[in-house]
């Protein structure tokens, strides 16, 4: 134990030194201020870090939240609805009244339908996307021979004749322009006069409203008599004679003829396999049912 705690004299004086050192060392740390102004800069940066990583961390928070686009309110779906906020209740109501045919064509009128609160509606109405007919409706021309559901028809009388009508004539009929009305009158130079109305539907153009429109101002008056076939004894000959019916419907309709013992009416015609039903009325002009 002696040998350990036995020291020559430049042991003591280092032992000394160094005891002195730490004393000193630990007075220094104890009584100098070593804060500057270095330092209160780098922790103001650093504050200014730490509210731009909470920033951009808010900022992510919103962008991964879901976000709503544009939409049709009359296609909202169960899903759709749930994640607009809707209940169960207020979407049903909504398909309820799609499943009537009708539409929804204001914020106003969604909100009736489906008794949303004002809340949601504020909420979800600006991204609401009607068609650009429902927001912008063009003003509706007037024109003096424009036909309506609610307009009396006219009487035979009242009506000019098909046959003598003049283009500029027909165009005067709400939907007849120009082109229209000078393929009608080319129709009736290129196969004659019409026979009936019904042969207005060979002209290309011309839609059902338009079509109707036309027969309560024009119809025929004057035309040359048909001389009809008898579908009961007609021959496969005869009948390839008449428009829309060709070799192998004509054979059809004899075989058809065959198995029922003779037509009974008319209309059994769109029963045969391949005959032009969108045609049948035209191809009715030249046949009679007498047996």
């Amino acid at each position: 134990m002696k040998s350990h705690f036995t020291f020559t004299k430049q042991q003591r004086s280092g032992i000394f030194l160094l005891v002195a050192l730490i004393v000193a060392v630990q007075c220094v740390y104890f009584f100098v201020d070593f804060s500057t102004e270095e330092i209160e800069s780098d922790s103001r940066r650093i504050a200014q870090f730490r509210a731009e990583i909470d920033s951009l961390r808010q900022v992510k928070l919103i962008n991964s939240q879901p976000k709503i686009y544009p939409f049709n309110p009359n296609y909202i779906t169960d899903y759709k609805g749930y994640k607009l906020g809707m209940s169960n209740e207020e979407i049903d109501r909504l398909h309820a009244f799609r499943t009537t045919n009708k539409w929804v064509n204001s914020a106003e009128e969604f909100q009736r339908v489906t008794k949303v609160s004002d809340t949601l509606l504020s909420e979800i109405s600006p991204y609401f996307k009607f068609p650009e007919w429902v927001t912008n409706p063009k003003p509706k021309s007037t024109y003096s021979n424009s036909f309506s559901a609610d307009s009396k028809p006219k009487t035979f009388a009242q009506k000019q004749d098909l046959n003598t009508a003049s283009a500029a004539q027909l165009k005067r009929v709400y939907g007849i322009g120009e082109k229209l009305s000078e393929r009608i009158v080319a129709y009736r130079t290129k196969y004659g006069e019409f026979v009936a109305d019904a042969q207005l539907q060979d002209v290309y153009g011309l839609s059902p409203e338009v079509l109707d429109r036309v027969l309560n101002d024009f119809t025929v008056k004057t035309a040359k008599p048909i001389v009809k076939i008898n579908i009961n004894t007609a021959t496969i000959e005869q009948l390839v004679t008449i428009k829309y019916i060709d070799y192998e419907v004509a054979n059809e309709i004899i075989e058809q003829r065959t198995l029922r013992e003779g037509f009974k009416s008319l209309d059994e015609l769109t029963k045969v396999k391949d005959f032009p039903v969108k045609k049948s009325e035209i191809i009715k002009l030249y046949l009679t049912i007498d047996k």
